[in-house]
């Protein structure tokens, strides 16, 4: 028995000396090679100190300490951000919204294609050009096209007024409003993009093509559906084309619409599809909308979609038809020069109703 003390005593003493010569090693060695070699011990309470760790709990829990820092939350870069910037950064985190107008049965006749529009509660003018000229539903061409409206809401704290009841009557008449309980913005468009995403799965998914755009464009049914039918399958598949921006970065000037500090990203944005309008495949959509929650939502939607497309492995394909920053001035009164393309932008209700008239001319003769 008092063997086996002196042997327990031994075993203990060289534990501790073993802690020490460690603690002693850890605090003075010049380990700076590697994110493991960085890692330091707390000498504080266990929350009191990040620790930087490859746990995953660990990394989760930094997460929430970071998030709910009050010194980081009170930091003074928080006041030098515009309004917007910090309301989104707010709710960034935020992906579901209840929906409060839905057409559950629009695709009950699977589209060939569906156009879904992004408009506001107030762009009544917009949404019933839309419908009368690129947006009419049916047959076009011998394909079935869907068209809706996809809306959040108009808040009386951002001084809208009260258009509830004429929005209800709009959507009781045309049934083509999708709306969700959100508050619509140029920068809560991701969160739309992301709710689009999740709509098409649930209540859309035989849809073959989308295309998705603003409600200030001009878009030519037609030739879609034309460059449609001459695709192959394996095209018609991986299908993501757009007005390509590449090499392009966030603005830093404050007066600019698109300004994004350096305190809220740092890089080159991926190549991505001007916001005005692009077109793709069901498949494609479903890729989305898979990859989505694993990308961080960013206050620019059409930078986030080339985001998602990035993580998901695509890439987006540019297509001249696309003149997502209009076209010379002196071509704008020409019927011919919308004939051969798909997207322009930007467009009147008046005038979106102009062009379709022009094309649809029987006499309509271009070279």
């Amino acid at each position: 028995m008092a063997l086996l003390r002196v042997r327990l005593k031994v075993v203990v003493t060289v534990t501790m000396v073993n802690v020490f010569l460690f603690l002693l090693i850890a605090r003075h060695s010049g380990w700076d090679k590697g994110f493991q070699d960085n890692v330091r011990l707390a000498t504080k309470p266990f929350w009191s100190k990040m620790m930087p760790s490859p746990g995953y709990w660990n990394l989760q829990q930094q997460i929430l300490d970071f998030r709910h820092n009050p010194i980081l939350a009170n930091h003074s870069t928080a006041a030098d951000l515009p309004d917007w910037l910090n309301d989104f950064l707010l709710y960034m985190n935020c992906r579901y919204y209840p929906i409060l107008v839905d057409q559950p049965d629009i695709c009950r006749d699977p589209p060939f294609l569906l156009l879904a529009v992004k408009s506001q509660a107030p762009h009544f003018d917009r949404r019933q050009a839309i419908r009368q000229s690129w947006g009419r539903v049916g047959l076009v061409a011998n394909r079935t096209v869907v068209t809706i409206f996809l809306l959040g809401r108009a808040m009386a704290g951002d001084y809208h007024p009260d258009l509830s009841a004429m929005l209800s009557y709009e959507s009781e008449r045309h049934k083509d409003i999708i709306q969700w309980d959100y508050r619509d913005s140029f920068f809560n468009l991701t969160v739309k993009e992301v709710l689009f995403l999740e709509w098409i799965q649930t209540r859309c998914p035989s849809a073959s093509f989308i295309f998705k755009g603003d409600d200030d464009v001009f878009v030519n049914t037609y030739a879609i559906l034309k460059y449609l039918a001459g695709l192959s399958e394996t095209k018609s598949d991986e299908l993501f084309v757009g007005d390509v921006i590449t090499n392009a970065g966030p603005h830093r000037e404050k007066k600019i619409k698109y300004f994004i500090p350096e305190s809220i990203f740092i890089g080159v944005y991926p190549p991505y599809a001007g916001g005005g309008g692009y077109l793709f495949s069901a498949r494609v959509a479903a890729r989305l909308h898979v990859i989505s929650p694993r990308v961080a939502l960013y206050p620019i939607d059409d930078v986030y979609t080339g985001m998602c497309l990035s993580k998901a492995g695509l890439v987006p394909q540019n297509h001249k038809g696309f003149k997502t920053f209009n076209i010379e001035e002196k071509y704008r009164a020409n019927p011919c020069t919308y004939k051969g393309l798909i997207l322009v932008h930007p467009r009147t209700p008046q005038e979106m109703i102009q062009i379709w008239s022009w094309l649809n001319q029987s006499d309509l003769n271009c070279q």
